[in-house]
């Protein structure tokens, strides 16, 4: 599955289950790189994102690493880990968002 179609699902699962914020993490040109899911919405706390909604959230080159749900909305204050961290891909195969 490529990275794209991964961030795909990702986004509509997290549509079904609006109190969960998926993280993932991984590298892009050996600089890190982070993107929060929430409410089927992606945004790169790391690097620009195109406003252009049909146009990939990960920029060329992205190797995704590892993956976490959260709790949200999140608090700046303490987060809650309820998942992870274990490989993307495993993250759609979790049975309890």
């Amino acid at each position: 599955m490529s990275d794209a179609a991964l961030i795909q699902q990702l986004e509509e699962r997290s549509r079904q289950h609006p109190d969960r914020v998926v993280r993932l993490q991984g590298v892009v040109d050996n600089q890190p790189f982070e993107l929060l899911i929430f409410r089927g919405f992606s945004s790169s706390t790391t690097h620009p994102t195109a406003f252009d909604p049909d146009a990939s959230v990960l920029p060329s080159g992205t190797q995704l690493e590892q993956a976490q749900l959260l709790l949200g909305p999140l608090n700046p204050a303490g987060e809650t880990v309820l998942a992870g961290p274990f490989a993307p891909a495993d993250l759609l195969a979790q049975a309890s968002w």
